[in-house]
């Protein structure tokens, strides 16, 4: 993609039961808080710069009216005067208990659309984080565009020019003037080096870190006043999250981390003994700055191209296990795992390997949490449910004594469901040829994740984000083990690998 969503550090709920009062603070230590949060919101401020944030705050009232107006067309009219014997109260509150409950994430959605790059950022991260949105809002965010006007080539050709410090064509014998891709961050073109390699060009687009500057800027002072005048959102840790978002969103604007990372997950598929199953795009750091990012392009299929899979692997069914085993060691063994593994994303390439493209959603496993990792991987494998339950007691935060038991019977029961979310086979017409396709419907996936993760918080668990991530993907395996190796089990299947935590794999 043209774009990375931000890895980030969920802080873990408070081990206090929701909802209890928290002590009245004493005058001084308010006063003390109050002076903080003023100072750190003027702090941000001058960061920021007074040009940006103004400039901002002019496109925020525009985004608001844009959506307030058309909010106002959706709503259906309330009779008013209220009739005799009804209350303007009564009349409300009848007016508000008959919308449709997805207004409210729609209209939000559109708002975070219509806001541009930090706003759509954030609504991938409500997208990806069911153990911590409501489900309405997770469900709505998984429609957010990232789609945004390309720029033109000529700003293009002098942002490249710029951040390598030499002419477009002293690097490239070729640059597409069409994007492959355009997001909000940055757009995508193909090109070729002057040593013949073929490559996709990722480039920031201009204005961007003063955009993301001054929208995180505003969200980090929202919610450390949010937290001070409603000191009970402070079990949520709502300012601890927005301050993790605004690091790393910063941070990952320099696309010299980005070459790094894809150089980590290298060097572990390398480490893994891997690289004759697995790969990734290369990145070419003499091709490269904090605003163009230069990664080798993959060619292949999507693992849902069932035609496209046969033509360019002898056995699809190992082709997919090779996929399986990559992400579930990368889980423990990688900095960090792909967390966004539809098809669309993993591609079998012309060599019969599975390329692992698009890092846009990650995920990081605390080290400290490995062994509960490694026994939910092997309590989903051996249908284990106790075993599932308890480790994940052992990730989340708890409010009190958990019913171990009673949790596994409730995640065996959404196991069973889990067998009824089936892939479609469907024909498609790919490049004047039918091909068939495979779709695996990704919002059932996402509410059955939300049903675990609703199910956890009953019983009195607090589930991380990374939870969620792993969960998910897990999903997305099955299907395509059910379509693709429909007689694979996985449990006895000496060639799948989940549960150890290093080794090179069968091939």
């Amino acid at each position: 993609g043209a774009h990375r969503a931000p890895r980030v550090r969920v802080a873990m709920a408070s081990s206090a039961p929701p909802g209890t009062p928290r002590s009245p603070p004493a005058l001084d230590e308010l006063v003390r808080e109050g002076r903080e949060v003023m100072l750190e919101a003027l702090g941000i401020v001058q960061e920021v710069g007074i040009e940006s944030t103004v400039r901002r705050t002019l496109v925020g009232q525009r985004a608001v009216l844009a959506t307030a107006l058309e909010l106002a067309r959706e709503l259906p009219r309330a009779p008013f005067p209220p009739p005799p014997g009804i209350t303007l109260d009564q009349l409300l509150s009848d007016y508000v208990g008959q919308l449709p409950a997805e207004l409210a994430p729609r209209t939000l959605r559109r708002l975070f659309e219509r806001l541009g790059a930090t706003y759509i950022k954030l609504g991938q991260f409500i997208a990806s984080s069911p153990t911590l949105f409501p489900a309405d809002y997770v469900l709505e965010f998984q429609k957010c565009l990232d789609a945004s006007p390309t720029i033109d080539f000529a700003t293009i050709e002098r942002i490249v020019s710029e951040d390598l410090g030499r002419p477009l064509d002293a690097v490239y014998a070729s640059f597409d003037r069409t994007p492959l891709a355009s997001a909000s961050v940055a757009q995508v073109h193909a090109a070729t080096l002057l040593s013949g390699e073929d490559v996709v060009v990722k480039v920031q687009k201009p204005g961007t870190r003063d955009v993301l500057q001054a929208d995180l800027g505003f969200l980090a002072v929202a919610s450390r006043v949010l937290e001070f005048v409603a000191p009970s959102l402070g079990r949520l840790s709502l300012a601890g999250i927005v301050s993790d978002l605004r690091t790393t969103m910063l941070g990952e604007l320099d696309f010299r981390q980005e070459a790094k990372n894809l150089g980590e997950f290298a060097t572990f598929l390398r480490t893994a003994g891997l690289t004759d199953v697995s790969t990734c795009p290369r990145p070419y750091p003499a091709a490269s700055g904090a605003r163009v990012l230069t990664m080798e392009r993959l060619y292949g299929v999507p693992l849902t191209d069932l035609d496209g899979i046969r033509a360019y692997s002898p056995n699809p069914e190992q082709t997919l296990i090779n996929a399986l085993n990559t992400w579930s060691l990368s889980v423990v063994a990688s900095p960090f795992f792909h967390a966004d593994v539809h098809a669309g994303n993993l591609l079998v390439l012309r060599d019969g390997r599975v390329g692992f493209i698009d890092f846009g959603i990650v995920g990081r496993i605390p080290p400290q949490t490995w062994s509960a990792v490694q026994g939910l991987g092997t309590g989903l494998v051996q249908s284990d449910w106790t075993l599932v339950a308890e480790s994940m007691v052992a990730m989340g935060a708890t409010s009190g004594a958990v019913n171990v038991q009673q949790l596994a019977r409730d995640i065996e029961a959404l196991a069973l469901k889990a067998q009824t979310i089936d892939p479609q086979l469907s024909a498609t017409v790919l490049e004047g040829q039918v091909r068939a396709q495979v779709t695996v419907d990704s919002e059932a996936v996402t509410r059955l994740t939300l049903e675990i993760a609703e199910v956890a918080e009953r019983a009195g668990v607090k589930l991380p984000r990374e939870f969620g991530l792993l969960i998910k993907q897990a999903l997305y395996f099955d299907r395509y083990t059910k379509l693709l190796a429909p007689e694979l089990d996985v449990m006895t299947d000496d060639r799948v690998r989940l549960r150890g935590t290093g080794g090179a794999i069968d091939v």
